[in-house]
């Protein structure tokens, strides 16, 4: 069966649940004559390749390239981009014997592509330009073979991170001779992970200038709003910017399928796992070779276990904890069209070889519009037909963007749009002490010396002329102390301070590097001697750096065992969320049951189960603010961004089941609360706009049923309490009883009468307070007030990723009927990263654009009273939530009631 016809089945069978459907027509390409600069070498091998003229972009970035420039090449999956900086890398390598080039690729998938494809130009150059993998997976007995005689080093960041540049002595030939530093996939170094490399960078920069070596930067990227502003700020040096795709493009079908609801009153949509089987199913039995991307390892292995109990094609998983050589024969067998499908997680998204798919069916909006694009361009990258099909959970970002096909599909004419922003902070504090930890056990620091300032780039780079020589390299001092690294004495110069630009930037870059450094020399980490900071500690650090968290405190997850084996490990202000008593775990997807958790010792034990649940912690936040940035008057009230404190405790948990989201139990949790300074946004509402909501009525309930032993419990508390007033202390008046209030909302424990016995729960007299009518009704007031807020909140907090290319996780909301200090109702969203990476100061610059988006979602949701696709659930809100939230956001827009 041909995929027109697949396609056209699907269409008949899932009408209902198509939201957009977008056709692409096929696009020739559009070449360009090769640079003249191009060495006579090159351009024969090109001919001899069957390649008579390069793309327009690739002819722009080499050309730029061979100039001298700093590069960064942005044009969709299978464009071509390799050959944007294989050409300008070889052309170096054929002009001096000496040279070197590093390749830097975010997965080991991607680096065995590249050595693949320079073998081959090696034959057909017939020219020492070899080049190999350096990673955990090169041999013990290979690696000084590696370093010897490959020309191009193909690695990852954390390989570098701790694998070379702390032992840059052994790879002395490498940095001397290194003119070419390809950064590839650059979208994928943002937030955290994006600020560790950054800084990584700057200390491969410090190294190779201690060498005598200014290497180039040659980037690529899939599509984002700001390449220049992240390739600047991960090269710290102007880039040029090359994004004019004229790669051609074969014919496309990309729909947006939304699964149908099961339950209209609670809003719950058919799970995405569910209908992404289904899908895959049809174009499997219809020999479409397809892949399926899913959001988890454990997602991934459920919708594998339901296609191969049901296809008749063989299907194959793909994702980390796989063992290489099962990796690599997957590829194989989709390359040449033995396996006909396969279930993987992001782990195919970036460019590994594997042919050209018929299908790609993506479980979930994966984060990104760049991501998506990067799943969708796995089909067809041979120029034929493909489709590709986005399932969307049933979750608010998911659900707007199906209702605004155009962040996704573009426009007619097929440019795709990107709202996203992918920030990065390499100042974080705890980052940069960390890097400068790293740097200085590296190389002694001069005491005027700036870590992450550019080093000066000449233009044109000389390697790229034809027999010009390198300038004089400074000789390497042979003196080595005991950790191998060379030691300079004290006739030599300093290291040089690097400034960017005429202004203070450099006195300031100068002044943190300094006073990081005397704090480090406080520690017993690093000492002075004369002109130079010296590392003093046992510590190697870089083994203690993750590039994927802020900061090493860190807690170790073990099998609790007779003999603890390491399973994994989380940053400490994750663990109480993540690695509680009673939490389930998930490690490659595989299932665990936390047992016990070691606080003080950093040690958490689990044990193996199986379980058709999750785990869910819930806790308290209080926001205080510490300092204001910025602020502004907007319709409704004021907003602001800043630094704050943030001191989080978590207090209990619910077990959620996988399927439909319904909540099995609930456990305690007694840990320490925890504080952390980080930047936020956040918005208050003015005393106009709360009064003129008290006259709109905000104080209307409907009646609880509290289940059947509410009446004794309610008599109960009232005992506890003396018959008085918790809050005023008022007694009770005769034919009068007090009122008895929930501390936590009856509703959010979704308790339904005979389906379940949840009220017990709810009823707990710890979660009862005695009130009197006049205070009940002002904490009834604050409920319905809460439920306005912490609807938009919930709506806000899913959308402030499709600006920042953040995880939903990378954020905290927090709703306040009376904000410490103000008194007034505020609406925080704040990072989660100590310090923050500057989303808090993006979102204040979006907030008008972040208003409006949140208004059309909710406005757009066809649920009566709230659901998981806008506000959250009716069982979390009070009934007239939806409504109220909707009217909020209206007065925030400036519009009248």
């Amino acid at each position: 069966m041909s995929l027109l016809e697949v396609l056209s089945e699907l269409r008949a069978a899932h009408s209902a649940q198509i939201a957009a459907w977008r056709h692409f027509p096929e696009r020739p390409a559009r070449r360009a004559p090769t640079p003249e600069t191009l060495h006579p070498a090159l351009k024969d091998g090109l001919r001899r390749r069957g390649i008579p003229a390069l793309y327009t972009h690739q002819a722009e970035a080499v050309a730029s390239a061979l100039h001298g420039e700093h590069v960064c090449v942005v044009t969709p999956t299978a464009s071509g981009k390799t050959m944007c900086y294989n050409l300008p890398t070889l052309q170096a390598l054929l002009n001096d014997p000496a040279a070197r080039a590093l390749y830097i690729f975010p997965t080991k998938a991607l680096a065995q592509d590249q050595v693949t494809e320079l073998g081959r130009w090696q034959t057909t150059l017939n020219a020492p330009v070899a080049a190999a993998t350096y990673d955990g997976d090169t041999p013990a007995s290979a690696r000084a073979r590696v370093r010897k005689s490959a020309r191009v080093i193909v690695t990852n960041p954390d390989m570098l991170h701790t694998g070379i540049l702390p032992h840059h002595t052994r790879w002395a030939e490498l940095f001397e001779g290194l003119r070419v530093v390809v950064l590839d996939e650059m979208h994928t170094y943002r937030g955290v992970f994006g600020s560790h490399v950054a800084n990584v960078l700057r200390r491969l920069r410090r190294i190779a200038a201690w060498y005598g070596a200014q290497p180039q930067f040659i980037l690529s990227s899939a599509t984002i709003a700001n390449p220049t502003d992240l390739a600047t700020r991960l090269v710290e040096a102007p880039v040029t910017v090359v994004n004019d795709d004229g790669a051609p493009r074969g014919e496309r079908h990309f729909i947006l399928v939304n699964p149908p609801i099961v339950d209209y009153k609670l809003g719950i949509r058919r799970s995405v796992a569910a209908e992404a089987t289904t899908l895959a199913r049809h174009c499997l039995a219809g020999d479409v070779q397809t892949a399926v991307f899913a959001g988890s390892r454990l997602s991934a292995e459920v919708i594998l276990h339901n296609l191969q109990n049901a296809a008749q094609t063989p299907v194959r998983g793909y994702r980390s904890g796989y063992l290489p050589q099962e990796r690599r024969a997957t590829e194989a067998g989709l390359r040449d069209g033995s396996v006909r499908g396969v279930v993987s997680t992001n782990a195919l998204e970036l460019g590994v070889d594997i042919g050209g798919l018929d299908a790609v069916i993506i479980a979930g909006y994966p984060g990104t519009i760049a991501s998506t694009w990067q799943q969708a361009g796995r089909a067809g990258r041979r120029g034929s037909l493909a489709a590709a099909m986005l399932v969307a959970r049933g979750m608010p970002l998911d659900q707007y963007l199906v209702a605004h096909p155009e962040y996704i599909l573009g426009t007619a004419d097929g440019a795709i749009p990107s709202p996203e922003h992918a920030l990065v902070n390499p100042d974080n504090a705890l980052i940069l002490t960390d890097h400068i930890r790293c740097a200085a056990f590296e190389l002694p620091f001069a005491v005027d010396e700036a870590f992450g300032a550019s080093v000066p780039h000449p233009q044109p780079l000389s390697h790229f002329g034809r027999g010009e020589e390198e300038a004089l390299r400074p000789p390497i001092p042979p003196a080595q102390n005991g950790r191998g690294e060379p030691e300079k004495d004290s006739s030599s110069p300093p290291l040089p301070v690097w400034e960017r630009g005429q202004g203070g930037e450099g006195h300031v870059r100068r002044q943190l590097t300094q006073d990081i450094l005397e704090f480090l020399a406080s520690e017993g980490e690093v000492y002075r001697s004369g002109a130079q900071w010296h590392w003093l500690a046992d510590a190697y650090p870089a083994e203690g750096v993750s590039l994927r968290t802020a900061g090493a405190d860190r807690v170790v997850i073990l099998n609790d065992a007779a003999s603890p084996r390491t399973i994994g490990e989380v940053d400490r202000s994750s663990a109480p969320g993540m690695v509680h008593a009673g939490a389930i775990y998930l490690h490659d997807g595989a299932m665990y049951e936390v047992e016990r958790l070691e606080w003080e010792a950093g040690r958490a034990f689990v044990r193996p189960v199986s379980v058709d649940y999750y785990t869910d912690a819930m806790g308290s936040v209080d926001v205080e603010i510490v300092a204001e940035a910025e602020r502004r008057v907007v319709p409704g009230g004021v907003i602001a961004h800043g630094e704050v404190e943030v001191t989080a405790k978590t207090t209990g948990y619910r077990q959620v089941r996988f399927s439909t989201g319904e909540t099995l139990g609930w456990g305690e949790v007694d840990l320490p609360a925890q504080t952390m300074l980080t930047t936020a946004y956040w918005l208050q509402l003015d005393e106009a706009t709360i009064n003129q909501f008290r006259q709109e009525g905000w104080w209307r309930f409907d009646p609880n049923d509290y289940g059947p032993t509410w009446a004794a419990q309610r008599d109960k508390a009232r005992a506890r309490d003396g018959y008085r007033c918790r809050a005023c202390g008022a007694p009770e008046r005769t034919g009068r009883g007090h009122d008895v209030h929930h501390l936590q909302p009856f509703r959010t424990f979704c308790y339904a009468r005979g389906h379940n016995r949840h009220d017990l729960v709810a009823n707990r007299l710890e979660n009862l307070v005695t009130l009197c009518p006049s205070c009940h009704r002002r904490a009834e007031e604050r409920q319905v007030v809460r439920g306005a807020l912490s609807g938009l909140a919930h709506v806000m907090g899913n959308l402030a990723p499709l600006y920042l290319m953040c995880d939903p996780r990378d954020l905290g909301v927090l709703s306040e009927v009376k904000a410490v200090g103000t008194g007034l109702p505020t609406l925080t969203i704040y990072e989660g990263i100590p310090a923050g990476l500057g989303f808090a100061a993006a979102l204040y610059e979006r907030h008008a654009r972040l208003m409006a988006d949140a208004y059309d979602l909710i406005a757009a949701c066809a649920c009566p009273q709230g659901c998981p696709g806008c506000i959250g659930p009716t069982t979390e809100a009070d009934p007239q939530a939806k409504a109220w939230a909707l009217r909020l956001v209206s007065a925030l827009m400036g519009e009248p009631a």
